[in-house]
């Protein structure tokens, strides 16, 4: 079967122009939170650096998945979670940018904090700023390498057509796998949890990466009905493809909620103090609300809408909804970070929304800049001639 090769996508010198725009409006909101309120700044910061991170890393997590399974249905658009790693170097710049927010946002970096308070003495080895930062950066040194290999060996593959670049990440897909649990588990513990370093959960990690794939698949459903409609993907990516991302968004939903119920559930019936308090800042005045939208809007909103079958193969209904999971999934990381600064209920102002628009245009440069020079497609993936006919012989 003759594949046409969509080739590069180039967006259009306007789009370029906004996600600029957004860039360095975020740059300046942040400049200007600084100096007005630098606790609520860094709080922004912190949250949407989490929030683009975790898309990054989810879309390399996505693409690994289908080279360990040997998946045939995704080959078609492996290539547009591939792209979001082109976030990563963009991640460390911010992660270390966040070493000069420590002091306004962690209590445990504070010496005369830690002194006289017997928890936080006994984490003092492991929360320390010196270490904070050289684990996270050696996290994300791997990342970038596992990025580099990986997302290297499949855009080698498009010119070669050579089977062994599919063997190799077969072979270095499970590795990184292996890495990533790890890493990412600590990476969510010290940049969220530690937050209030009083508070812990066994669960948090797995939390947090029911997040990360709950909004990565939301994404690449969204970059699979854009780059349809605008023509690369067109006859490359039909609604069986859709459907199964549609299933694929249908169970993380309910995986999240399992997750977060499981992880509740808990700690509400072990009843101690210094782990009720997490959950009791989050049920009281205004942060109730959004607990609530929390039930109702990230999980059985998606969930009703998600369940029927055509709905799954519907672009408008999938389009919906994905914007909806990745604002929801927002929601959701405002909902751990800003209680710990506003304990009456949550801030959404020109600070917030201001740097969200530059983490947004950083985002988008970087998956553009992407697909500029690479082809959307996994042109060269031996999987590919059958994928494109999925569910059709």
């Amino acid at each position: 079967m003759e594949l046409r090769n969509p080739g590069a996508y180039r967006a259009t010198g306007a789009f370029q122009a906004v996600l600029i725009i957004f860039a360095v409006l975020g740059v300046a909101t942040f400049g200007a939170g600084l100096l007005l309120d630098p606790r609520r700044a860094w709080a922004s910061f912190v949250l949407n650096h989490f929030y683009f991170l975790s898309l990054a890393l989810g879309g390399l997590f996505f693409a690994a998945i289908q080279w360990v399974t040997g998946a045939m249905w995704s080959a078609p658009i492996r290539r547009l979670s591939e792209s979001f790693t082109a976030y990563l170097p963009i991640a460390l710049v911010g992660f270390v940018i966040l070493y000069f927010g420590i002091h306004h946002l962690y209590d445990w970096s504070h010496a005369e904090h830690v002194k006289g308070d017997l928890v936080l003495e006994g984490k003092s080895g492991y929360l320390s700023p010196g270490f904070f930062m050289a684990r996270n950066l050696v996290a994300l040194a791997l990342w970038i390498f596992f990025a580099w290999r990986l997302v290297g060996n499949s855009l080698a593959q498009d010119a070669s057509g050579d089977p062994v670049f599919t063997a190799r990440n077969r072979a270095l897909a499970p590795v990184f796998l292996i890495v990533f649990a790890i890493t990412y588990t600590m990476a969510s513990f010290d940049l969220l949890m530690s937050l209030d370093a009083h508070w812990f959960s066994t669960l948090f990690g797995v939390y947090c990466f029911a997040g990360l794939f709950y909004s990565v698949l939301a994404a690449t459903c969204l970059m699979a009905l854009y780059l349809r409609r605008k023509g690369p993907l067109e006859g490359l990516v039909n609604e069986n493809h859709l459907h199964d991302l549609g299933k694929f968004m249908f169970a993380f939903t309910v995986f999240y909620a399992y997750i977060g119920f499981s992880q509740f559930l808990l700690i509400w019936y072990a009843n101690l103090p210094e782990e009720t308090m997490y959950f009791l800042h989050r049920l009281h005045g205004g942060w109730w609300y959004v607990s609530l939208f929390l039930i109702v809007g990230k999980f059985l909103v998606p969930f009703f809408l998600l369940l029927p079958r055509d709905a799954k193969r519907d672009p408008r209904v999938l389009g919906a909804v994905g914007v909806f999971m990745l604002v929801a999934h927002w929601i959701d990381l405002l909902w751990l970070v800003q209680p710990e600064f506003f304990e009456k209920g949550p801030r959404v102002g020109w600070v917030e929304l201001g740097v969200t628009v530059g983490f947004i245009g950083l985002f988008g440069l970087a998956v553009t800049r992407f697909f500029a020079r690479n082809t959307v497609v996994a042109i060269g993936d031996p999987r590919l001639a059958e994928a494109v006919l999925h569910h059709h012989q």
